[in-house]
């Protein structure tokens, strides 16, 4: 007796797989969500997604701050009054509590010691880094339990050193955005036209970081693989692993503050492993979400074949 007939003898679960069997998805050829359903669970449990999970994690971690370094390089060459100020509360405002104070310490080290010009070995290697970081977490997608096509090792590194290029150029144009829109509701309060100037501050700051957030995340997926295209640029793994994100971010921030013992065992080097954590607990999120992208990939194969 295999698993599928154990679950089927248990009352609430039968009702539950009949129910998702009822439901056909359109375009996948009579195919049921339990069919997708099924696919996508088998996906997590041979993944080995804690492993892959913790292989971006530490990659990613590595990669943080070269890639501050290089984004606080390259301000001096932007035109925008206020723009390191801007871009360091944004990247404060997207960490959990007790890590901002340690990392604002570092990016304000970065900022004040910045290497001078854009050819100087340590922007290069920030470059390097951080572009192995996004190279890592392609690999963690690629080695998924489903069968899908894969790029060579060369054109892997060069379209991972292309969104990591990417990336930094949204977030800048997304903090020049943010920086522009806090001058003017500052222009509308001094004239008198808005008077709560500092909560319209606070929610256009939350709808930056959410499509900051959606925005790389869904990029991420888009180019991650080569077949990453196939369910579009807002494909339900985005929308999905953004929710998560929020959620785990508002749980992780409730943990910390109100549970956490890191620095008390650890001291200062507490804020370090909380942080890993953090990053930790993301790289599961996002290998969850990609993982649905995928068995929606592998399962529209599916249908195809049947048609044919």
């Amino acid at each position: 007796m295999d698993l599928e007939e154990k679950l089927m003898q248990i009352p609430v679960l039968s009702w539950f797989l009949k129910n998702l069997k009822s439901i056909k998805l359109p375009g996948f050829e009579g195919l049921s969500v339990y069919n997708l359903f099924r696919m996508y669970i088998i996906g997590i449990v041979r993944g080995a997604l804690t492993s892959r999970a913790g292989s971006i994690a530490f990659s990613l971690f590595l990669a943080l701050f070269p890639f501050a370094l290089f984004v606080l390089t390259i301000i001096p060459f932007i035109p925008i009054d206020g723009f390191q100020a801007d871009f360091i509360l944004l990247i404060k405002q997207a960490l959990p509590p007790k890590t901002s104070d340690a990392v604002d310490m570092v990016l304000i080290d970065i900022a004040n010691n910045k290497y001078q010009g854009l050819l100087s070995f340590g922007f290069l290697m920030s470059i390097f880094l951080m572009t192995n970081g996004i190279n890592a977490l392609f690999s963690a997608f690629e080695y998924t339990y489903h069968t899908i096509k894969t790029r060579s090792v060369v054109k892997q590194y060069l379209v991972a050193l292309s969104v990591s290029l990417l990336l930094v150029f949204s977030l800048i144009v997304l903090a020049s955005i943010l920086v522009f829109s806090n001058y003017g509701i500052q222009q509308f309060q001094e004239s008198g036209v808005i008077k709560n100037a500092s909560f319209i501050s606070d929610s256009l700051q939350m709808l930056i970081l959410l499509i900051s957030l959606f925005l790389g995340i869904a990029t991420l997926y888009f180019f991650g693989t080569k077949e990453g295209k196939k369910n579009g640029f807002f494909s339900p793994g985005a929308i999905m692993t953004t929710l998560l994100v929020l959620l785990n971010f508002k749980l992780f921030s409730i943990y910390v503050s109100k549970f956490s013992q890191y620095n008390q065992l650890y001291g200062s080097i507490g804020t370090l492993i909380v942080l890993m954590l953090f990053i930790w607990l993301n790289a599961i999120i996002l290998l969850l979400g990609y993982e649905l992208n995928t068995s929606l990939t592998c399962l529209k194969k599916e249908g195809q074949n049947i048609s044919s």
